[in-house]
Protein backbone atom coordinates (compact mmCIF):
# COMPACT_ATOMS: atom_id res chain seq x y z
CA UNK A 1 0.00 0.00 0.00
CA UNK A 2 1.37 3.47 -0.91
CA UNK A 3 1.89 5.80 1.83
CA UNK A 4 2.10 9.68 1.36
CA UNK A 5 5.61 10.92 2.13
CA UNK A 6 5.22 14.56 3.26
CA UNK A 7 8.84 14.02 5.05
CA UNK A 8 11.67 16.86 5.20
CA UNK A 9 13.46 15.48 8.00
CA UNK A 10 16.83 15.83 7.10
CA UNK A 11 16.73 19.12 4.45
CA UNK A 12 17.85 21.97 4.68
CA UNK A 13 16.08 25.26 4.44
CA UNK A 14 16.10 28.99 3.64
CA UNK A 15 13.44 30.88 5.19
CA UNK A 16 13.24 34.90 3.91
CA UNK A 17 11.03 37.64 5.43
CA UNK A 18 10.98 34.88 8.51
CA UNK A 19 10.81 37.26 11.70
CA UNK A 20 6.84 37.28 11.28
CA UNK A 21 4.07 35.81 10.08
CA UNK A 22 3.57 33.50 7.09
CA UNK A 23 7.77 33.26 6.55
CA UNK A 24 7.75 32.55 10.76
CA UNK A 25 4.91 30.08 10.57
CA UNK A 26 6.63 28.33 7.29
CA UNK A 27 10.20 28.27 9.49
CA UNK A 28 8.87 26.67 12.20
CA UNK A 29 6.73 24.00 10.36
CA UNK A 30 9.89 22.98 8.12
CA UNK A 31 11.61 22.62 11.60
CA UNK A 32 9.17 20.20 14.10
CA UNK A 33 9.07 18.34 10.45
CA UNK A 34 13.06 17.99 11.06
CA UNK A 35 14.72 20.32 8.62
CA UNK A 36 17.15 22.51 9.40
CA UNK A 37 16.16 26.01 8.87
CA UNK A 38 18.41 28.87 8.00
CA UNK A 39 16.06 32.15 8.77
CA UNK A 40 16.97 35.67 7.85
CA UNK A 41 15.37 39.65 8.23
CA UNK A 42 16.77 42.47 7.60
CA UNK A 43 16.52 42.97 11.55
CA UNK A 44 18.60 40.27 14.11
CA UNK A 45 17.13 41.38 16.78
CA UNK A 46 13.56 40.22 15.27
CA UNK A 47 14.66 37.12 13.68
CA UNK A 48 17.11 35.90 16.35
CA UNK A 49 14.23 35.40 18.95
CA UNK A 50 12.64 33.14 16.01
CA UNK A 51 15.45 31.10 15.96
CA UNK A 52 16.18 30.67 19.03
CA UNK A 53 12.46 29.35 20.05
CA UNK A 54 13.33 27.15 17.74
CA UNK A 55 16.46 25.68 19.10
CA UNK A 56 14.98 25.87 22.40
CA UNK A 57 12.44 23.43 21.44
CA UNK A 58 13.08 19.64 22.09
CA UNK A 59 11.12 18.57 18.89
CA UNK A 60 12.45 20.55 16.27
CA UNK A 61 15.51 20.35 14.09
CA UNK A 62 18.26 23.33 14.02
CA UNK A 63 17.78 27.08 12.91
CA UNK A 64 20.30 29.67 12.01
CA UNK A 65 19.11 32.95 12.18
CA UNK A 66 20.71 35.91 9.74
CA UNK A 67 21.01 39.65 9.54
CA UNK A 68 20.21 39.76 5.05
CA UNK A 69 18.06 42.00 3.39
CA UNK A 70 16.82 40.72 0.66
CA UNK A 71 17.24 43.46 -2.00
CA UNK A 72 20.96 43.70 -1.87
CA UNK A 73 22.89 40.72 -3.66
CA UNK A 74 25.58 40.70 -1.65
CA UNK A 75 23.95 40.06 1.44
CA UNK A 76 21.82 37.30 0.02
CA UNK A 77 25.29 35.56 -1.32
CA UNK A 78 26.38 35.90 2.36
CA UNK A 79 23.11 34.12 3.89
CA UNK A 80 23.36 31.51 1.57
CA UNK A 81 27.47 30.58 2.03
CA UNK A 82 26.54 30.86 5.78
CA UNK A 83 23.97 28.18 5.24
CA UNK A 84 26.02 25.85 3.53
CA UNK A 85 28.70 26.48 6.21
CA UNK A 86 26.41 25.91 9.19
CA UNK A 87 24.37 22.91 7.27
CA UNK A 88 26.42 21.33 4.43
CA UNK A 89 23.90 22.21 1.80
CA UNK A 90 20.81 24.06 0.00
CA UNK A 91 17.75 21.44 0.01
CA UNK A 92 15.01 23.87 -0.01
CA UNK A 93 14.52 27.70 -0.41
CA UNK A 94 10.87 29.44 0.51
CA UNK A 95 11.14 33.14 -1.28
CA UNK A 96 8.39 34.60 1.64
CA UNK A 97 10.39 38.22 1.80
CA UNK A 98 7.98 40.92 0.26
CA UNK A 99 5.99 43.79 0.90
CA UNK A 100 3.50 46.38 -0.29
CA UNK A 101 1.88 50.34 0.51
CA UNK A 102 -1.66 50.90 -0.74
CA UNK A 103 -1.64 54.08 -3.08
CA UNK A 104 -3.55 54.75 -6.66
CA UNK A 105 -1.79 53.88 -9.43
CA UNK A 106 -1.50 57.19 -10.42
CA UNK A 107 0.11 58.22 -6.99
CA UNK A 108 2.91 56.02 -6.78
CA UNK A 109 6.35 57.25 -7.30
CA UNK A 110 8.93 55.81 -9.70
CA UNK A 111 11.03 55.49 -5.91
CA UNK A 112 7.22 53.94 -4.45
CA UNK A 113 6.96 51.36 -7.84
CA UNK A 114 10.57 50.64 -7.88
CA UNK A 115 11.12 49.72 -3.80
CA UNK A 116 8.43 47.40 -4.31
CA UNK A 117 9.04 45.60 -7.62
CA UNK A 118 12.98 45.12 -6.05
CA UNK A 119 11.65 43.74 -2.49
CA UNK A 120 9.29 41.64 -4.05
CA UNK A 121 10.46 40.76 -7.49
CA UNK A 122 14.15 40.91 -7.63
CA UNK A 123 14.54 39.67 -3.65
CA UNK A 124 13.21 36.33 -5.17
CA UNK A 125 15.48 36.35 -8.09
CA UNK A 126 18.74 37.53 -5.96
CA UNK A 127 17.72 34.64 -3.62
CA UNK A 128 16.91 31.98 -6.74
CA UNK A 129 19.84 32.49 -8.25
CA UNK A 130 21.93 32.28 -5.91
CA UNK A 131 20.46 29.37 -3.36
CA UNK A 132 19.61 28.01 -6.72
CA UNK A 133 23.39 27.60 -7.85
CA UNK A 134 23.85 25.52 -4.68
CA UNK A 135 21.61 23.18 -5.44
CA UNK A 136 22.02 22.86 -9.26
CA UNK A 137 25.41 21.84 -8.68
CA UNK A 138 24.56 19.37 -5.82
CA UNK A 139 21.83 17.02 -5.81
CA UNK A 140 18.92 19.71 -7.05
CA UNK A 141 16.28 20.45 -4.84
CA UNK A 142 12.75 22.66 -3.99
CA UNK A 143 11.96 25.91 -4.76
CA UNK A 144 9.18 27.78 -3.10
CA UNK A 145 7.85 31.08 -4.67
CA UNK A 146 5.33 33.17 -2.08
CA UNK A 147 2.87 35.12 -4.75
CA UNK A 148 -0.06 36.17 -3.79
CA UNK A 149 -3.97 36.27 -5.02
CA UNK A 150 -3.41 40.06 -6.02
CA UNK A 151 -1.05 38.55 -8.72
CA UNK A 152 -3.59 36.57 -10.08
CA UNK A 153 -6.43 38.96 -10.59
CA UNK A 154 -7.35 42.90 -10.38
CA UNK A 155 -6.03 44.43 -7.41
CA UNK A 156 -6.89 48.22 -7.09
CA UNK A 157 -4.75 50.43 -5.24
CA UNK A 158 -1.47 48.05 -5.51
CA UNK A 159 -0.85 47.72 -8.80
CA UNK A 160 2.61 47.76 -8.50
CA UNK A 161 2.28 44.80 -5.81
CA UNK A 162 -0.01 43.01 -7.86
CA UNK A 163 2.69 43.31 -11.07
CA UNK A 164 5.29 42.30 -8.98
CA UNK A 165 3.47 39.14 -7.21
CA UNK A 166 2.24 38.43 -10.99
CA UNK A 167 5.68 38.56 -12.15
CA UNK A 168 6.68 35.96 -9.66
CA UNK A 169 4.36 33.37 -10.77
CA UNK A 170 5.33 33.73 -14.55
CA UNK A 171 9.39 33.51 -13.34
CA UNK A 172 8.41 30.17 -11.29
CA UNK A 173 6.90 28.66 -14.97
CA UNK A 174 9.81 29.52 -16.91
CA UNK A 175 12.29 28.24 -14.33
CA UNK A 176 10.39 25.16 -13.52
CA UNK A 177 10.80 24.43 -17.10
CA UNK A 178 14.37 25.13 -17.32
CA UNK A 179 16.26 24.07 -14.05
CA UNK A 180 14.10 20.71 -14.11
CA UNK A 181 17.06 18.81 -15.91
CA UNK A 182 19.27 19.96 -12.91
CA UNK A 183 16.41 17.85 -10.43
CA UNK A 184 14.73 21.40 -9.05
CA UNK A 185 11.18 21.69 -8.79
CA UNK A 186 9.72 25.44 -8.60
CA UNK A 187 6.34 26.14 -7.26
CA UNK A 188 4.37 28.77 -6.26
CA UNK A 189 1.90 29.76 -3.53
CA UNK A 190 -0.76 32.09 -3.95
CA UNK A 191 -2.09 33.30 -0.49
CA UNK A 192 -5.53 35.41 0.09
CA UNK A 193 -5.52 36.93 3.28
CA UNK A 194 -3.77 35.42 6.18
CA UNK A 195 -3.68 36.47 9.71
CA UNK A 196 -0.07 38.19 10.00
CA UNK A 197 0.77 41.12 12.55
CA UNK A 198 0.03 43.57 9.66
CA UNK A 199 -3.24 42.53 8.78
CA UNK A 200 -4.03 42.32 12.66
CA UNK A 201 -3.12 46.22 12.73
CA UNK A 202 -5.07 47.32 10.08
CA UNK A 203 -8.21 45.03 10.91
CA UNK A 204 -8.28 45.11 14.15
CA UNK A 205 -8.32 41.23 14.33
CA UNK A 206 -7.05 39.97 17.43
CA UNK A 207 -5.57 36.47 17.73
CA UNK A 208 -8.75 35.26 19.75
CA UNK A 209 -11.15 36.73 17.71
CA UNK A 210 -9.85 34.47 14.63
CA UNK A 211 -12.26 31.05 13.57
CA UNK A 212 -11.18 28.55 13.85
CA UNK A 213 -9.02 26.14 11.40
CA UNK A 214 -11.28 23.85 11.17
CA UNK A 215 -14.05 26.62 9.73
CA UNK A 216 -14.79 26.03 6.30
CA UNK A 217 -16.57 29.40 5.90
CA UNK A 218 -13.15 31.80 6.44
CA UNK A 219 -12.05 34.75 4.65
CA UNK A 220 -8.84 35.14 6.70
CA UNK A 221 -6.62 32.44 7.29
CA UNK A 222 -3.62 31.51 9.20
CA UNK A 223 0.08 31.63 8.81
CA UNK A 224 0.25 27.70 9.36
CA UNK A 225 -2.59 27.20 6.25
CA UNK A 226 0.43 28.64 3.88
CA UNK A 227 3.30 26.63 6.27
CA UNK A 228 1.32 23.45 5.88
CA UNK A 229 1.00 23.52 1.64
CA UNK A 230 4.83 24.53 1.57
CA UNK A 231 5.55 21.39 3.58
CA UNK A 232 3.87 19.85 1.02
CA UNK A 233 5.36 21.22 -1.78
CA UNK A 234 8.66 21.02 -0.30
CA UNK A 235 8.34 16.85 0.04
CA UNK A 236 8.33 13.86 -2.04
CA UNK A 237 4.40 13.71 -1.54
CA UNK A 238 4.72 16.82 -4.09
CA UNK A 239 7.31 14.68 -6.92
CA UNK A 240 4.75 15.22 -9.76
CA UNK A 241 4.30 19.38 -9.10
CA UNK A 242 6.19 21.48 -11.13
CA UNK A 243 5.72 25.19 -12.31
CA UNK A 244 2.45 25.33 -10.30
CA UNK A 245 0.91 27.89 -8.08
CA UNK A 246 -1.31 26.69 -5.59
CA UNK A 247 -3.88 29.01 -4.19
CA UNK A 248 -5.25 29.37 -0.68
CA UNK A 249 -7.75 31.81 0.27
CA UNK A 250 -10.38 30.25 1.82
CA UNK A 251 -14.22 30.35 0.47
CA UNK A 252 -14.05 31.98 -3.15
CA UNK A 253 -15.97 34.64 -3.61
CA UNK A 254 -17.40 36.44 -6.91
CA UNK A 255 -14.35 40.10 -7.33
CA UNK A 256 -13.02 38.86 -4.03
CA UNK A 257 -9.31 40.98 -3.60
CA UNK A 258 -7.07 41.60 -0.56
CA UNK A 259 -8.06 45.41 -1.08
CA UNK A 260 -11.82 44.51 -0.82
CA UNK A 261 -10.94 42.56 2.58
CA UNK A 262 -9.45 45.37 3.96
CA UNK A 263 -12.22 47.65 3.11
CA UNK A 264 -9.95 49.91 1.20
CA UNK A 265 -12.51 50.08 -1.94
CA UNK A 266 -16.05 51.84 -1.91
Amino acid sequence: MHEADFDVAGKTAIVTGASQGIGESIAKTLAAGGADVAICSRSMDRVGPVADEINDADDAAQALAVECNVREREQVQNLVDETVAEFGDVDILINNAGGEFVAPFEDISANGWETIVDLNLNSTVHCTQLAGEVMREGDGGVIINMSSVNGQHAAPGESHYGASKAAIIRLTETLAVEWAEDGIRVNCIAPGLIQTPGVAETLGIDSEDMPPREETDRRIGYGEDIADVAQFLASPAAAFMNGETVTVKGVPRAGNSMSQDLGLED
